[in-house]
């Protein structure tokens, strides 16, 4: 079985690492587009015509599906790239996990990108998935670049800013961006409150891998019998880059696969 991923940067490693732990046989193929980063302050035309070209680069390497593991490439260009790679292969994109998070009740956060926090796609989510609970939306500038370079600094400083913008009862925190769930205990440590149970985080990695590894299916070709690693940065056959090891589900992806 083969799956491929796609992000703007690193943010693709959180369901990369899942769909290696539910099936550690599979073919991963890693695209990001490091030259095209960032992608927020695009326009919706530029963020789809990226997304694409990511999107193409992995499916020469003939995936049995295709996740799109990056809320802003899932906005603008989703419709775009299953017109372009379906029905032959798969396509999956990543949708903030607002409705199992709102299911328990509230109050919860919305930590995102400037970009997605307060727009129509985010309010829609809101309004389908979580009527009558009370939601708060946190902007988190700088915190995906400071994730996709690993600068410890700019980390801290940005879960800082997002912390004291999320309300103390706030007990459930939906991780609107993929680069987010990289560094998702130290948000639960910077919102831990004294003497009260850590809010729970919710993420989309594990709902992607498990719908890439359900639609992939019958389709998946035959089991090599190894898991191999490719790694796509904006078209070129590279490795993991440095920031991605400082990760541990960077570094899992890399020991495995370089066991494999």
């Amino acid at each position: 079985m083969k799956i491929a991923l796609m992000d703007s940067g690193i943010g693709l490693l959180a369901a990369a690492a899942t769909v290696r732990s539910l099936r550690p046989d599979a073919d991963l193929v890693l695209s990001s587009d490091p030259d095209g980063m960032p992608w927020g302050p695009r326009t919706p035309q530029d963020i789809t015509e990226r997304a694409l070209a990511a999107c193409e680069a992995a499916a020469a390497h003939r995936p049995d599906a295709l996740i799109i593991a990056c809320n802003t490439a899932s906005v603008h260009a989703l419709t775009a790239v299953r017109a372009r790679l379906e029905p032959e292969i798969p396509v999956i994109g990543t949708v903030p996990a607002i409705k199992p998070a709102a299911s328990g009740g509230g109050p919860v956060a919305i930590w995102a990108t400037p970009a997605t926090t307060g727009s129509p796609y985010q309010r829609r989510l809101i309004r389908d998935f979580a009527a009558g609970v009370e939601v708060t939306e946190v902007p988190c500038p700088g915190l995906a670049d400071a994730v996709q370079w690993a600068d410890e600094d700019a980390i801290d400083r940005t879960i800082a800013a997002a912390a004291a913008l999320t309300p103390h009862d706030v007990r459930t925190v939906v991780l609107g961006c993929t680069h987010y769930e990289l560094v998702a205990e130290r948000i639960r440590a910077a919102l831990q409150q004294p003497g009260a149970e850590p809010p729970a985080l919710h993420g989309s990695a594990g709902a992607v891998a498990a719908q890439a590894l359900r639609r992939a299916g019958d389709a998946a070709r035959a089991e090599t019998g190894q898991s191999g690693l490719t790694v796509l940065l904006s078209g070129r056959a590279e490795t993991l880059p440095q920031a991605a090891l400082t990760y541990a589900e960077g570094r899992a992806l890399q020991a495995v696969s370089h066991a494999g």
